[in-house]
């Protein structure tokens, strides 16, 4: 008889024996039993239960749950597999935001995506993922968070001196993923930063009411707000605001798929967790995840990475009432989670009361389930304060990874390659033989051209925005009968 992997391996079983006590049980679905089994405490009777009925459970039977139809209950502690490896897919989708950013402020492409759309997931070797970029999103660097972006020295020529490439809108074309997932995805994934921390202090605790639908009482980080939906009309790439190219684009998709079953999720890393909260109640809010002819709703979720408040509480509120199922990953050393908030927070017994009744104006919360991780459970990460280490994506999902329940051992379970952890950081311990910062581009980039000079090459102009892109906002605006002129207000 084989031996049942230790640490949680997950099997479709039901125990004969329901006294027995080394089981943890959840269910997912009113048809579904999943038992987690730890070899080291079974005796032969327990071992034989567990492996009587052995099913792996496909993800299209149970994508609802893994969504958060049921805001992860009983999913997280212990951790269901299924959710495991979804965290970490969407975790890469915001990697990938990363990977394909042009940080070098010496380079007259800083800011800018270093590859086209057709090329994006190939370059990234994720082309075996199913998904084609949609359309790439944009926003103005001509805010108050001037630390978050990326700009290219004094130079004569640059790629735009307004804009900064901010992620993606992506969606499922591949037929065996499509299958696999249960249904057609659309992913929209937002940039945060990756080793630069400074826009934290940027942040003013200042609260600017949404006023998306009209309601003024839910209230959004005015950096954030600003982020979202302020635009440049001197820039092409920023004549529409992110809100307004998000919105247009999901639209679309929608309309365009009208007749499939949809999934609307939205991740982000960092303060690129944050617009992906902020453009998921947007959707719910504008009812651009509605569907008139049915008169259902596409499930909008987020997978949200060391990501920091967004809102009041009367935010947080509004995006439960409409069904945007959240679910927050970080680090609990990572300080970031913590802001803004600090004084009041959903961690304070009145903040109802300081928020309603003497309109407390720094009063933030968190929205939908945590999963906190913790950096000292793993035996491969160093024991550090070192902020860019605690908050790296990578590591974190490193934790995901190796995460089994709160009080089992780390166990690596899908055997992620722990040497992705030191890409953009020095976490791993030295024994392991990784260098630091590893992740670099050969040469920085540079060429030889054919007269043998060392050059950065000319790259192809990004793609600006689709023609259709007013359009599709303008429907937006009209089924959620609101008018161009009461948003200015």
């Amino acid at each position: 008889m084989a031996s049942v992997l230790p640490f949680g391996k997950y099997l479709h079983c039901t125990p004969a024996n329901p006294s027995l006590g080394h089981f943890s049980t959840w269910k997912t679905s009113q048809s579904l039993n999943i038992i987690s089994c730890n070899s080291t405490s079974l005796n032969k009777e327990e071992e034989e239960v567990c492996l009587g009925k052995v099913e792996e459970v496909p993800l299209k039977d149970m994508w609802q749950e893994i969504q958060g139809c049921n805001n992860w209950e009983g999913q997280l502690d212990p951790m269901n597999p299924t959710l495991r490896k979804e965290i970490i897919r969407y975790g890469e989708f915001a990697q990938a935001c990363y990977d394909a950013f042009d940080f070098d402020p010496h380079s007259i492409y800083c800011g800018t995506c270093k590859y086209h759309g057709e090329d994006f997931f190939k370059r990234l070797d994720m082309a075996d993922y199913g998904y084609k970029i949609s359309r790439y999103l944009y926003a103005t660097s001509n805010i108050n968070l001037p630390n978050f972006f990326q700009k290219t020295k004094k130079m004569s020529s640059v790629w735009s001196q307004h804009a900064n490439w901010m992620g993606y809108v992506a969606v499922a074309t591949n037929e065996r993923e499509i299958k696999r997932l249960g249904r057609r995805d659309i992913v929209v994934a937002w940039r945060g930063t990756v080793t630069y921390l400074e826009w934290i202090h940027d942040l003013k605790d200042i609260l600017h009411p949404a006023c998306f639908r009209g309601d003024h009482s839910v209230k959004i980080e005015s950096g954030f707000f600003d982020l979202y939906t302020k635009k440049e009309t001197q820039c092409k790439y920023c004549t529409y605001s992110a809100r307004e190219q998000i919105l247009a684009e999901i639209r679309r998709l929608v309309e365009k798929y009208k007749n499939e079953e949809l999934s609307i999720t939205i991740t982000g890393h960092s303060l690129g967790a944050a617009l992906a909260l902020l453009s998921a109640y947007d959707i719910a809010e504008m009812n651009v995840n509605f569907r008139h002819d049915s008169n259902t709703q596409i499930p909008v979720t987020v997978y949200s990475f060391s990501g920091p408040r967004v809102g009041n509480l009367k935010f947080k509120e509004r995006c439960d009432e409409l069904g945007v199922k959240v679910l927050r990953v970080h680090n609990v050393h990572d300080k970031v989670p913590c802001l803004p908030g600090l004084i009041a927070n959903e961690k304070f017994q009145f903040q109802k009361y300081v928020e309603d009744t003497i309109s407390f104006p720094w009063s933030y919360a968190h929205v939908g389930r945590e999963l906190v991780l913790d950096h000292k459970h793993s035996p491969y990460l160093k024991s550090t304060n070192d902020m860019r280490c605690l908050h790296n994506l990578e590591a974190l999902l490193h934790l995901v990874d190796g995460y089994q329940g709160t009080d089992e051992k780390f166990w690596w379970e899908n055997k992620r390659d722990v040497a992705l952890v030191n890409k953009d950081c020095a976490f791993l311990k030295e024994e392991y033989g990784v260098p630091p910062h590893w992740r670099q581009d050969e040469n920085k980039g540079m060429v030889r051209s054919k007269d043998g000079k060392w050059v950065l090459p000319e790259r192809r102009r990004l793609e600006v925005h689709p023609p259709d892109t007013a359009h599709h906002f303008q429907q937006v605006l009209k089924l959620a009968n609101v008018t161009l002129e009461s948003l200015s207000k």
